[in-house]
């Protein structure tokens, strides 16, 4: 488990798993999620879900990708969502991640900003990576904002490259070095 200031991130459990049958076929959250990716993100039955988990969290190598589910910390402790780091490169010290609160409840309330900052701080100091990005489209502004919030400047666009919702909208890419990081 590791520990933030609101969260703790614990290893994917299959009851965990399966409690993103309910955010993934959210139509507002699986949009947030996922953006262009949408078509194959959402819609999902819990039988694929299930097949999933088997698939992706009980043959997960730590050393290509790590995947945690966030929960709130306390004596009431709740599940709210996941976070994943993936694309390792152990020459160049660097990954990709991403997240989700799935649970709306604890929507603009801090838990994203700070399940990144438990990750970022782990992957930096526990993981001796440098490096760190992730990307979302440009119309998913509430996690753009969360991103900088964390210390993320964004590095680029990409113009045009996500559909959502009949529109096109840019991907935007977004970087933070170990050296740039307060935790």
């Amino acid at each position: 488990m590791i520990t933030g200031v609101k969260v703790e991130l614990r290893p994917v459990s299959l009851e965990d798993y399966k409690r993103s049958y309910e955010w993934r076929n959210d139509e507002e959250f699986a949009k947030m999620a996922a953006g262009a990716d949408l078509f194959h993100y959402s819609h999902v039955s819990l039988d694929q879900i299930e097949s999933a988990y088997e698939k992706e969290i009980k043959k997960l190598d730590k050393r290509e990708k790590g995947e945690f589910s966030i929960y709130t910390r306390g004596e009431n402790s709740k599940h709210i969502g996941f976070i994943v780091y993936r694309e390792i490169n152990i020459v160049s010290r660097r990954c990709t991640i991403g997240m989700g609160i799935g649970n709306k409840e604890y929507w603009n309330n801090g838990y994203g900003s700070d399940a990144l900052k438990t990750l970022i701080h782990y992957l930096f100091q526990t993981m001796n990576l440098n490096r760190v990005q992730l990307d979302t489209w440009s119309g998913n502004e509430r996690a753009i904002r969360s991103y900088q919030k964390c210390g993320f400047v964004i590095e680029g666009r990409l113009r045009n490259n996500s559909y959502v919702d009949g529109k096109y909208y840019d991907t935007v890419v977004l970087g933070l070095l170990k050296e740039e990081f307060q935790y």
